[in-house]
């Protein structure tokens, strides 16, 4: 799995820049995807995908440990839905290991 770093060192080696200029695109991008997902709820990436979010209502859950009732506070959830150029690219080049 890519972590932050592998994906700045990514960046900076494909777009020709320092790995500075690349960690500073790649937060840019993270902020803005942030707080396009805060302001409206949805942003769609072209070529990506589209991130959502979605407000899950509160309930009762159990702890498994204990079997104890517990009540779990409503919360908002990002969601990932592929687009279709991401779909498309990741079934046309199958790597093999």
């Amino acid at each position: 799995m890519a972590g932050k770093a592998d994906i700045i060192n990514s960046m900076a080696e494909k777009a020709g820049i320092s790995k500075k200029e690349a960690e500073a695109a790649y937060d840019a991008f993270v902020e803005h995807l942030t707080n396009a997902c805060l302001e409206e709820s949805r942003c769609a990436v072209p070529g990506l995908g589209i991130f959502s979010v979605s407000e899950r209502a509160a309930r009762t859950g159990r702890n498994p440990k204990t079997s104890e009732t517990i009540e779990i506070p409503a919360s908002r959830a990002v969601k990932f839905k592929a687009g279709k150029d991401l779909k498309t690219s990741i079934n046309a080049k199958r790597v093999k290991k």
